[in-house]
């Protein structure tokens, strides 16, 4: 049985299909519901609540942002967003299993200002690693610790 209080939300423009998976997996397990949050141009299945939105910038962060609340569960490898969702009380992780908090999120943002200080001056910052295997499996165990700290309370 679903429970309307316990959601993890997808900003899926970006979320790898194993990622949606797992999760898709353990929201069915635990009772929780799974929201994605995509522009028309992804194509997203499921028989969870799928939100459509336009392709305009920062389109699918502002539905998030509207949609999130307190207690639920957010996955974005978006910074910014992430520090936005913080502030509302919500627990941020990112499809790679990092578990985002007040602590460190500064500190990722000083480091998203930086490389794209170096881009803008014509340099080259280095994206993320090709995906294993072993982020799937990190992700899975992070995001149901998330599932059950938040089932705790």
């Amino acid at each position: 049985m679903i429970t309307a209080d316990k959601r993890v939300i997808i900003d899926a423009d970006a979320c790898p299909k194993s990622v949606r998976a797992i999760i898709s997996s353990l929201t069915a397990a635990y009772g929780w519901e799974m929201v994605t949050v995509a522009s028309f141009k992804h194509n997203i299945e499921g028989t969870h609540l799928h939100i459509t939105v336009g392709d305009e910038s920062q389109a699918v962060d502002f539905a998030v942002i509207n949609l999130a609340k307190r207690g639920d569960i957010v996955v974005t490898q978006d910074w910014g967003l992430a520090a936005v969702l913080l502030g509302k009380g919500t627990r941020v992780i990112s499809p790679s299993g990092r578990i985002y908090c007040n602590e460190k999120i500064e500190f990722l943002l000083e480091e998203r200002h930086l490389k794209a200080n170096v881009r803008r001056a014509g340099g080259r910052t280095r994206g993320p690693a090709a995906r294993i295997k072993e982020d799937d499996e990190q992700f899975g165990r992070a995001l149901e610790r998330l599932i059950n700290e938040g089932s705790d309370s």
